[in-house]
C-alpha cells in the first residue's frame, strides 16, 4: 500500500549497502511468506522454525523486486537488490517506523486481556465517521504483525488503529515504542498469560507498557474500576488520563443497560439523551463501547455521530457472534479466546437472555493459566446456575475439575465431560440440540472448539 524505492528502504533501515541504482526500483508492498509474495514486493526472510532466506527463489518467482538479507552476501541472489541488514526482523520494524513517521497519522493503540478486537472494531466505526482509517486485520498484533499492518496502511490514512497483543513482559513496550500512540486504550486486566507473568499485578505492569511510547501529550484510556491500572497510571498528568466504567466516578460511565439476544442498548453521562445501540449481545460490551467513545471524543467526534456508527459496527469473526445452528437452534460463537474473567462475563449475560428453548453451554479449556489453572477453572462454577442453564458440556483436561465440582448441582443427565474426543462430543451435541435452543461455545483458541462450531452451524453456501 506504500510507494517507496529500494534505495529509500535501504536508507530507512540503515542497510550495510546502498546502491544509487535502487532509486529506480519502486516497491509497493512487503511480505515474509514467499508463497504469498506479490508483484513489486519487498521480501523479508524471517528466521524462526525455518530460515526465510531458504525461500528467496520462490519469492522472486512470485514477484519480489528486493529483499532484506542477513546471511552472507555470497549466498544472496543477484537478480534483485539485496539489502544487507544485521537482523531482518529489526529491519522490518525499522521500516514500519519510518513509514509511520512519513504518513504521520494519529495512532490509537489498544491492548488488554480481553476485548481488544471488539474495541478496535468499535473504535474504527466511530473514527471512520470523520477520518480515513486503517486498522489491524485478524490477529496481526505482535512484533511481526504490527509492522506489517503499518506497512499496509494507505498513504492517505489519517488515523491508524493498532491492536497490541502479548504473552510476555516487554512485548507491549516494543510495540508502543515503535507505534508511539497518540491515544492508548487498555480494555481490562484478566488472567490471560498469567502462566508467563505470575499474577494479575504483573499482567497490569505488562499492559501498562503501552504508555512507554505514548506521545508527550498523548491520552491513556483505562477502566476506572481496575485499581491495578488506576494506581499505575497515577504518575500521568490529569489531562493524559480518562477512565471508563459502570460507576459515576469515571469520566465516561453507563447509566441504563439492556441486553437482548442481538442487541445491547445503554445511555451514558456523556449525553444521557442519546440512546446507544450495539448490534451485539453482552453487557460486558458496554465497557468496550465506553472506551471507544472516549477515543472518539479525544478526536472531536460528537457522541451523536459516534452512536450512529456504533449501531451498525461490524464485529470481527468468532467474537460473540450468533450463527444459525442445526435443528433450528442458535449458536453463540465465542470460541476464539477465553480467560476466567471473560468467560464469567459471557456466561452471566447468556444466563439472562430470554428464549423459548433451552440454554446449553459448551465450555473448553482455558489455557496459559499456569499454577492457578485448577483454581481458575473451578471459579467458573459461581456463574453456572442450575436454574438458568439446562445443559453443561465441558471439554478438555482442565475442565474435568469443574465437571467434578458441578456434580453436586447438576444431575448426570444435564452435565457432561469429554476429555479430547471432539467427534464424540459433536455427535452427542447433534443428538442433544433441539429447536429454539441457545448454544454458547466458549474456549481458548488452542482447544479448537471452532471445529465444533463448524459442525453445528447451518450455512447458506
Amino acid at each position: 500500500m506504500f510507494a517507496l524505492t529500494a534505495k529509500e528502504i535501504a536508507t530507512a533501515v540503515h542497510a550495510q549497502n546502498i546502491e544509487d541504482a535502487w532509486e529506480m526500483i519502486e516497491i509497493n508492498t512487503v511480505g515474509f511468506d514467499s508463497r504469498k509474495i506479490k508483484a513489486h514486493s519487498l521480501f523479508v526472510p524471517l528466521i524462526s522454525e525455518n530460515d526465510g532466506h531458504d525461500f528467496i527463489t520462490q519469492a522472486i518467482d512470485n514477484g519480489a523486486l528486493a529483499t532484506f538479507w542477513s546471511n552472507p552476501l555470497q549466498d544472496a541472489p543477484t537478480s534483485i537488490p539485496v539489502i544487507q541488514v544485521e537482523d531482518t526482523l529489526k529491519a522490518l520494524q525499522d521500516l514500519a517506523e519510518y513509514y509511520l513517521n512519513k504518513i504521520h497519522p494519529k495512532v490509537i493503540g489498544i491492548t488488554g486481556s480481553n476485548g481488544k478486537t471488539t474495541t478496535k472494531d468499535m473504535v474504527e466505526a466511530i473514527v471512520s465517521s470523520q477520518y480515513r482509517v486503517h486498522k489491524t486485520q485478524g490477529n496481526f498484533n505482535n512484533h511481526i504483525g504490527l509492522p506489517i499492518t503499518i506497512l499496509e496502511m494507505p498513504q492517505d490514512t489519517e488515523v491508524i488503529i493498532l491492536e497490541m497483543g502479548m504473552s510476555h513482559a516487554g512485548e507491549i513496550k516494543l510495540l508502543s515504542d515503535l507505534a508511539k500512540p497518540d491515544i492508548a486504550i487498555i480494555t481490562m486486566i484478566g488472567e490471560s498469560h498469567i502462566e508467563h507473568l505470575g499474577s494479575r499485578a504483573r499482567i497490569a505492569d505488562a499492559k501498562m507498557e503501552i504508555v512507554s511510547g505514548l506521545k508527550e501529550n498523548g491520552l491513556l484510556i483505562i477502566p476506572g474500576n481496575e485499581p491495578l491500572l488506576v494506581e499505575r497510571a497515577s504518575s500521568l498528568k490529569k489531562e493524559q488520563l480518562k477512565t471508563f466504567g459502570p460507576s459515576p466516578t469515571n469520566d465516561s460511565y453507563s447509566i441504563q443497560i439492556t441486553s437482548e439476544m442481538r442487541e445491547t442498548t445503554f445511555t451514558t453521562n456523556l449525553n444521557p439523551a442519546v440512546l446507544i445501540k450495539l448490534p451485539v449481545t453482552g453487557t460486558y460490551n458496554v465497557a468496550n463501547a465506553l472506551a471507544a467513545l472516549s477515543s472518539g471524543l479525544a478526536l472531536d467526534i460528537p457522541i451523536e455521530k459516534a452512536a450512529q456508527k456504533l449501531a451498525t459496527f461490524q464485529l470481527t469473526e468468532n467474537r460473540t457472534e450468533w450463527l444459525a445452528g442445526i435443528n433450528n437452534s442458535a449458536l453463540l460463537n465465542d470460541a476464539y479466546n477465553a480467560n476466567p474473567t471473560a468467560m464469567k462475563a459471557v456466561l452471566n449475560n447468556f444466563s439472562q437472555l430470554r428464549n423459548e428453548g433451552r440454554k446449553i453451554v459448551v465450555l473448553g479449556d482455558m489455557l496459559e493459566l499456569g499454577e492457578q489453572t485448577n483454581e481458575l477453572h473451578l471459579s467458573i462454577k459461581k456463574v453456572l446456575s442450575v436454574d438458568e442453564i439446562d445443559q453443561v458440556i465441558l471439554y478438555g483436561t482442565h475442565m474435568k475439575i469443574l465437571y467434578e465440582a458441578l456434580k453436586s448441582d447438576f444431575d448426570k443427565e444435564r452435565l457432561h465431560h469429554f476429555d479430547g474426543d471432539k467427534k464424540a462430543m459433536i455427535a452427542f451435541l447433534k443428538e442433544l440440540i433441539q429447536p429454539k435452543d441457545y448454544v454458547l461455545v466458549k474456549s481458548s483458541f488452542g482447544t479448537d472448539l471452532l471445529s465444533v462450531i463448524k459442525a453445528l452451524r447451518v450455512t447458506t453456501d
